[in-house]
């Protein structure tokens, strides 16, 4: 039933947009019930953003052995959600939908956004057991350094992102969590 909700969702978007878009159309078009899809999903935004740019949440990352590999994995998984046109489409009238409606902030911020960087602590608690880094970052920053510009030339700046594109990403990212934990780490050697 979840992967029937989400396809006539993302079926829904496709055909008459995001605005347009009800819970009873999805609801009639998939043959379930409202209160199925209110289960599962507290709203149409939250709905469609599982349906088009989150997917399947956690994905299922192995552990490369490495912090670089690891952020290479994650974002090159998110990247193919979040730039099918379906999402190009959602996540622009979504992000205003959440800066006007602070229970929808919430509600993402409890959801989607704590399964993400409850990824990234894992990401980095992997790489502080490695030796990679000397000690923990934010979970909340390492998040903003992948994905926030990802977010950016996506939504924003709406300019192409290829392969290389994604790698220079993950690399970058690997870089400032690094300099971040040494940061943090001689901080605290001074104290």
């Amino acid at each position: 039933m979840d992967h029937k909700i989400l396809a006539t969702t993302r079926e829904l978007i496709d055909e008459v947009g995001y605005p347009a878009l009800t819970v009873d159309q999805v609801a009639v078009r998939a043959g379930v019930g409202k209160a199925a899809i209110y289960r599962r999903y507290a709203s149409k935004a939250e709905m469609a953003f599982a349906a088009t740019a989150h997917g399947q949440w956690p994905p299922a990352l192995a552990d490369t052995g490495s912090l670089h590999g690891d952020l290479l994995a994650l974002v090159r998984t998110f990247h193919a959600p979040m730039a099918a046109p379906a999402a190009r489409h959602l996540i622009p009238a979504l992000i205003s939908e959440i800066a006007v409606n602070p229970e929808l902030d919430a509600r993402f911020k409890d959801t989607f956004l704590a399964a993400e960087r409850a990824e990234f602590a894992d990401i980095v608690e992997r790489a502080v057991a490695r030796g990679e880094l000397t000690g923990p970052v934010d979970p909340e920053t390492a998040h903003l350094l992948l994905l926030g510009p990802l977010t950016a030339a996506l939504y924003i700046i709406n300019v192409p992102v290829d392969d290389a594109m994604i790698a220079d990403l993950a690399a970058a990212a690997t870089a400032g969590i690094t300099a971040l934990a040494d940061q943090r780490h001689r901080g605290q050697d001074h104290l």
